[in-house]
C-alpha cells in the first residue's frame, strides 16, 4: 500500500488500541455496535460500505472517508461504483463535499495502484 493508506491504517489502529485499554463499558459496546453493523445481513458488505461512505463524505468526517474507502476497495467495489457513490454524496451534500472528495479519490488512487502492482 502507498504511504497516505499505510499512515492511515497504523495510526487508526495504534489509536484504537489507546482508546481500548481505558474505555469503559458503554464506549466498547459503541465500539462493536458500529462493527456489528457492517456484517452480511439483509444488505450485503458491499452495499454497507458504499452506504457507509456517502455517509461519511456528507459528514465530511475524513477518518470515516479513508476507513469506509479501504472497505469499499476490500469488498471489490470498482472505480465505476464508487463514481456513482461520489456522485450521491456530493449531490446529498452539496459542494461542501467537494474538497472530500478530491481527497477522497486521491485516497482510492493509492488504494487502486496497490492491485496493479500485484498483477
Amino acid at each position: 500500500m502507498g504511504k497516505l493508506v499505510n499512515e492511515f491504517n497504523e495510526y487508526r489502529t495504534r489509536m484504537n488500541d489507546r482508546v481500548m485499554e481505558t474505555a469503559n463499558t458503554n464506549i466498547k459496546r459503541f465500539f462493536a455496535l458500529d462493527t456489528t453493523s457492517y456484517a452480511e445481513g439483509a444488505l450485503n458488505l458491499k452495499t454497507k460500505e458504499m452506504l457507509g461512505l456517502v455517509a461519511s463524505m456528507v459528514l465530511r468526517c475524513d477518518d470515516c472517508i479513508k476507513y469506509h474507502l479501504g472497505k469499499c476497495h476490500e469488498a471489490g467495489v470498482t472505480s465505476e461504483e464508487l463514481n456513482e457513490v461520489f456522485m450521491i454524496a456530493n449531490l446529498v451534500g452539496g459542494s461542501i463535499v467537494i474538497p472530500h472528495y478530491r481527497r477522497a479519490v486521491e485516497y482510492w488512487d493509492e488504494l487502486s495502484a496497490s492491485d496493479k502492482t500485484i498483477q
